[in-house]
Order: C-alpha cells, then sequence, then structure tokens
C-alpha cells in the first residue's frame, strides 16, 4: 500500500450538507480502518460561528450519517474527534485568508503534519476562483515546506465556455498536478473494476472492438424525482447533472485504448483521446440522435406521483430535461461505426447503473430454432450499482433430442467476496488525493473536451423551439421515442431489474 504523509485536510462548505453526510464520515472510516497518517487533522471553514467542540457536537457526536456506522462507538468517536478543528471565514473575502493561514500554522506545529495540506471545496463554483485566489494569497498554493492539493468538485463548469475560465482561473494559481477534479462515480469499485475486467483477461480483450461488438449500452436510472433540489435542477438538467460527467467518464473507461503504465497520467491521456474521438454533432444529428424528456405525473404503485412542472422551484413552463437517450460514434480504429447508447433520467422504474457490452450475432444461424430470434445476442453486463457485479449471457443446449437451445446467465457478485472491505467511492477518492494519486480524478483537458462534444446539443436545445421536450409517466422507462435510437430489426434497449440476473422475470416496468 502507498505511503500515506501526515497531513490536514482543509474543508471549505464545513457546515453544508455534503460535508455533513459524506465528507466526515467517510474521512471517519478511513480512521476506523486504519488508512489515516499518524499525524492528521481536519479542519472546517465555512461563515458560520462555531468552536472547536461546538463543531465537534455538529458533524461527529450529532451527525446521524456517521452515528450509523457500526464502528461508531463512544471510544472511536472521541478520538476521531479529537481530530477535528474549526475556523471561521468569510471565504469571499481573500483579505482574511491570513486568519486560515496563521491556523494552519498552529496546528502544522501542535501535529506534525509537515505543512501539507489538501483543501476540499465543497461549496458553490461561483466560489472556486475565489477561494483560490485567497489561499495564494497567504502563500498555500506553494510546495516548499510541504506539498498543497486542491479538491474541486462538480459541476466543473455550466458550459464549454464557463469550464475553459474556470480551468484558467485555477491554473493562475494552482499548478495542473495540484487540482484533483472529483467525479464520485469514479470513486466506485465496479468503475474501477471494468478497466481490470478489459485489460486482466486475453478472453475479453480481443473481442472489445468493432469486430465482435455490434453495440455499448449505458444506463443510469434514478428512482427518485429531484426531490428538494428542484431550483437547483431547473437551471442543470440532465445533460449537465450526469452525461457530460458520470456517463462520459464511464464511456471512457469502456472505450479506451490500453494504457503504457497503470498510472494517473497514462490512463487520463488515453482517456482524453476517446473524448476527442467523439464524432461532433451536427444540428440535424441533435434532432435524430438524442431524445429529451420530463417526467409527468403518474400513480405508481398506486401512489400519486408528482411531475416535474409540479416539483417546488421548478418553472411551470420549464424545458429542463430529467431524461436524456442519446447515440453517438467513436472514430477511431477501434470503435469505427460502432453506436454507443446512454440514457439516463429520474423518476425511473428502478435505480441501476450498468454498462452492456452487446457482441454481434452469429454469421450463420445453425440451430434451425434460433432463425427467428434475430436478437440473439452474447451479451455482458457490468453492474455498478445496486447488486454490484458482471453478467455473461450466452447459449446452451436444452436437454433432450435435438439441438434446441436457450440462453443462460453466468454471473458474479461483489457481495461473495464476504471478507474484502470495499471502501465508499468518497473514502477511496479522499485517500487517493491523501497518497498524491490522481488516476481516478478528472484533468483539464478532459473536461474541456467533454464539454465540447456536449455544448452544441444544450446551444441545439436553446436556440431551436423545434426540438421537442417528450413527456414519459413517472415510473417508466422514458419516452417511448428513444426505442427508435437503437439500430437492428427486433433491438432495443436491455430493461434491467434492481437484482442483476432477474432479467427475463416479472421485475420493475
Amino acid at each position: 500500500m502507498k505511503k500515506t504523509d501526515n497531513q490536514v485536510l482543509v474543508i471549505f462548505g464545513a457546515s453544508g450538507d455534503l460535508t455533513e453526510r459524506k465528507l466526515i464520515p467517510s474521512v471517519y472510516n478511513l480512521f476506523c480502518g486504519g488508512f489515516l497518517p499518524e499525524h492528521y487533522a481536519v479542519v472546517g471553514v465555512s461563515r458560520s460561528q462555531f468552536s472547536d467542540q461546538e463543531y465537534r457536537d455538529k458533524v461527529v457526536f450529532n451527525n446521524e450519517h456517521l452515528l450509523a456506522k457500526e464502528t461508531a462507538s463512544e471510544e472511536n468517536l472521541k478520538k476521531f474527534a479529537d481530530l477535528v478543528f474549526y475556523q471561521s471565514l468569510d471565504t469571499k473575502d481573500v483579505e482574511k485568508y491570513s486568519v486560515l493561514s496563521d491556523r494552519l500554522s498552529q496546528l502544522d506545529e501542535e501535529k506534525e503534519t509537515n505543512h501539507n495540506h489538501i483543501f476540499y471545496l465543497a461549496t458553490p463554483p461561483s466560489l472556486y476562483e475565489v477561494i483560490a485566489t485567497g489561499l495564494e494569497k497567504v502563500g498555500l498554493n506553494k510546495q516548499e515546506d510541504g506539498w498543497s492539493r486542491l479538491i474541486v468538485e462538480k459541476p466543473f463548469g455550466y458550459n464549454l465556455d464557463s469550464a475553459k475560465k474556470l480551468n484558467q482561473d485555477l491554473l493562475c494559481h494552482f499548478e495542473e498536478s495540484q487540482i484533483y477534479r472529483i467525479d464520485h462515480y469514479l470513486g466506485k469499485e465496479t468503475v474501477q473494476n471494468m478497466f481490470v475486467t478489459r485489460f486482466a483477461n486475453s478472453i475479453f480483450e480481443p473481442l472489445w472492438n468493432r469486430n465482435y461488438i455490434h453495440r455499448v449500452e449505458i444506463t443510469a436510472s434514478e428512482k427518485v424525482g429531484v426531490e428538494k433540489r428542484g431550483g437547483y435542477y431547473d437551471s442543470s438538467g440532465a445533460l449537465r447533472d450526469m452525461v457530460q460527467n458520470h456517463l462520459l467518464q464511464l464511456v471512457a473507461l469502456v472505450a479506451m485504448e490500453p494504457p503504457v503504465k497503470p498510472d494517473a497520467e497514462s490512463i487520463r491521456n488515453e482517456k482524453l483521446k476517446v473524448f476527442q474521438s467523439l464524432r461532433p454533432y451536427s444540428e440535424d444529428d441533435i434532432k435524430t440522435h438524442v431524445i429529451r424528456g420530463q417526467y409527468m405525473n403518474s400513480k405508481v404503485s398506486g401512489n400519486r406521483v408528482t411531475g416535474y412542472r409540479d416539483e417546488p422551484g421548478v418553472k411551470e413552463d420549464s424545458k429542463t430535461e430529467t431524461y436524456v437517450a442519446m447515440k453517438f460514434f467513436i472514430d477511431n480504429w477501434r470503435w469505427a461505426d460502432v453506436p454507443f447508447y446512454i440514457r439516463t433520467g429520474k423518476r425511473m422504474p428502478t435505480r441501476v447503473t450498468e454498462v452492456v457490452i452487446h457482441f454481434r450475432p452469429r454469421h450463420h444461424h445453425l440451430f434451425a430454432n434460433d432463425k427467428s430470434l434475430a436478437n440473439q445476442q452474447n451479451v455482458l453486463v457490468l453492474r455498478i450499482q445496486p447488486n454490484e457485479g458482471i453478467l455473461l449471457k450466452f447459449d446452451m443446449k436444452i436437454p433432450g433430442a435435438g439441438f434446441n437451445t436457450e440462453q443462460v446467465n453466468m454471473d458474479f457478485h461483489y457481495d461473495d467476496l464476504t471478507d474484502v472491505y470495499v471502501p465508499d467511492a468518497y473514502e477511496r477518492l479522499i485517500l487517493d488525493c491523501m497518497q498524491g494519486d490522481a488516476t481516478l480524478y478528472a484533468r483539464g483537458d478532459s473536461t474541456e473536451a467533454a464539454w465540447e462534444f456536449i455544448d452544441p446539443i444544450l446551444k441545439a436545445w436553446e436556440n431551436n423551439e423545434e426540438i421537442p421536450v417528450y413527456g414519459y409517466p413517472a415510473g417508466t422507462w422514458g419516452p417511448e421515442h428513444a426505442d427508435d435510437l437503437i439500430e437492428g430489426k427486433n433491438m432495443m434497449w436491455r430493461y434491467p431489474c434492481s437484482n442483476l440476473t432477474d432479467d427475463g422475470n416479472y421485475c420493475e416496468l
């Protein structure tokens, strides 16, 4: 295991929901697992007025997300709380950052943390550049006596221009090697396993190309609606919230070439090449290859479900999409003319994220009963959540006379590895940053390349009133028009169940 230097984690936005719900519990899990270095501290920073003890009460002793942990004994909580401190600061006032600098110098001296600092920006994106400026003003971006790293939460930009500006602004104060753009999807164990599945197994890699793969399909569905985030979501939408970051990162892992080495620079270089190879959309392509929708009022399991436009904070005439399905191509040697399909939506039948590899149909139907089965293909399903695992579908002979066949499943579930602790995505990503490993973080040029692909869609939706927003009843798999995207006779989207191996049986719509 990599060595973890003594250090301080500084969390801007320390009184916010993300800190209490995800960040502090993740650091606590690292503490309980013995992953923290010998000398370590957490400093919360926000405008709110807390003493150290008051902040410990809030995020440790009274934090329901932390108290739910099996390890949350009184002894563990007390030891962990002793590592947590608080500094009140108006983050918008760059003239006040000397207060934070003085506090960190004091803690470095007391805790022997060697001037190594991670600055986690759990704040609105509008504060990113201000905070970076303030940190530089007091020299906290320098790496002379120790190192300094900056973790930036998504959304990383609102469109291509804002992403470029944000990159330029941050690079005025920190070097690219110091900036860690976090995407929690990349911290999921099953996402990382796609990389290993491809490149560690000779039975897959020779087939991973246009000669053997008919299409690639990625689904990320959510059962919930926008809940209490209507105001935020109405200015964002599914394309920005899910496709530009999470789903395109999954596409990159599926489609990338083998890196020279399994290190951050090599892997991120190959992912960038994928984004640069995405075939640009014309406006006509956007009309036919991209479907957007909004969930409508419906009844699910006998209960009335509110439609998107009736959600609190959402405009009555909103055109913000809660569903996106799209077809696109990657123009390189490996993937020429292989269609990629991705879809994501809220208020769908189940919560599931998976990558589905559809292999080409057999060229010759040797077995008579297969002649009517135009869609009989081998399928590899890489399930990211829930019921994490891998499913392979292939044909077997039915016992008895003749050569009648039936498609069967061969599956592996991560739950079978009962003795192996699978860290939460935020745990893994925070630990990686602590150890200086940027493999699972997005690089600036990749974020811009992804925006270059997405930006024309946003502009077309904004400028062309003829592009429709389709309605779909809450609790269904989205607008029926999305089925028209799939190429091939009798071929369709895979409709997954929450249980990986229940497909073909009765399950969600």
